[in-house]
């Protein structure tokens, strides 16, 4: 089962900070937690819905914005993997040089 987080000023999910390594995200913080990435599970592409437009602010050039998707396995800073790990979605806007938690796989 997974959950998608709340949506915050037309954008779903939640802002977060990450360090990028070579292949994605290395680590990231949400709400004061430092988690680091065991193993990349999974990564895509995706565009915003076309037919949303106020979403995107009535902009054609947003048609082809597309954001890059990570699926990881994480687990917080200090915990052991074999017990505590979950399974995220990060997402990274280049447009608004902001990346965003927008998935928690339970």
């Amino acid at each position: 089962m997974s959950r998608v987080l709340g949506e915050v000023a037309g954008r779903v999910g939640e802002e977060v900070q990450v360090e990028r390594g070579p292949a994605g995200p290395a680590q990231f913080w949400r709400g004061g937690s430092r988690y680091v990435v065991g193993e990349l599970l999974d990564s895509w592409v995706e565009t915003p819905p076309w037919w949303d437009a106020e979403m995107r602010g009535g902009a054609s050039a947003d048609l082809v914005a597309t954001q890059q998707v990570w699926r990881i396995e994480a687990v917080r800073a200090g915990r052991s993997r074999m017990s505590f790990a979950g399974v995220y979605d990060l997402s990274w806007d280049a447009a608004a040089n902001r990346w965003w938690l927008v998935r928690v796989h339970d």
